[in-house]
């Protein structure tokens, strides 16, 4: 008789658009994206998975503002575009089936990763804020506790976003602005948003 033992591949370690474990290359389609950029990674990733396609075919916009429309759809994306269970109804009078993340906005309503703006809107060309990514993130995970030490001058105990500020400090998800700063209220490019989902979902 005889036993294999298999050594299961270990799959392409990407580092931009070359593998540290192969001669593979991938072809990065953005002229906006270029290889020493911290968030190449994420893009291309983010490209290969589905979550985006760029804002056009050779463009990624990396600098540019994320609503809250976005962001939950790229959210949704990541998490394998689940289907809003049937019975889930729309409360949101700026949201409608025409939408192409009105998919998007009932799974995280029903999924409480998000609630609106209001009750009866969910702001989806509202632009979204650090805090706001990295909340609908942790809530995306099934709020999960932890111990880290934030250490951001800007996040007090108590605000909406500190737990989830301190589980993705933890977890590698952020290291803040560079400043001792979180960054709470700036608005969240393109770039940032892959990144935070990458370190989430690929790591």
């Amino acid at each position: 008789s005889y036993i294999a033992d298999e050594t299961p591949a270990l799959g392409h370690d990407w580092e931009g658009t070359g593998c540290n474990r192969c001669d593979a290359t991938r072809v990065n389609p953005f002229v906006d994206v270029s290889e020493d950029v911290f968030y190449i990674n994420p893009v291309l990733w983010a490209v290969e998975k589905g979550i985006t396609t760029g804002v056009d075919s050779t463009h990624f916009g990396p600098t540019l503002d994320c609503n809250r429309a976005q962001v939950v759809t790229f959210l949704w994306r990541a998490a394998g575009s689940p289907e809003p269970t049937a019975n889930t109804s729309n409360p949101f009078e700026d949201v409608n089936e025409r939408d192409f993340f009105y998919k998007a906005v009932l799974w995280a309503y029903e999924n409480g990763i998000t609630t609106g703006v209001d009750s009866t809107h969910f702001g989806s060309y509202s632009t979204c804020n650090r805090a706001q990514v990295v909340t609908f993130l942790w809530r995306s995970q099934d709020r999960p506790e932890s111990d880290a030490a934030v250490g951001f001058t800007d996040v007090k105990t108590g605000e909406f976003y500190y737990d989830a500020v301190a589980w993705a400090v933890e977890n590698g998800i952020t290291t803040g602005m560079g400043d001792g700063t979180f960054g709470v209220s700036a608005v969240c490019n393109r770039a940032q948003v892959v990144t935070f989902l990458y370190r989430t979902y690929a790591k």
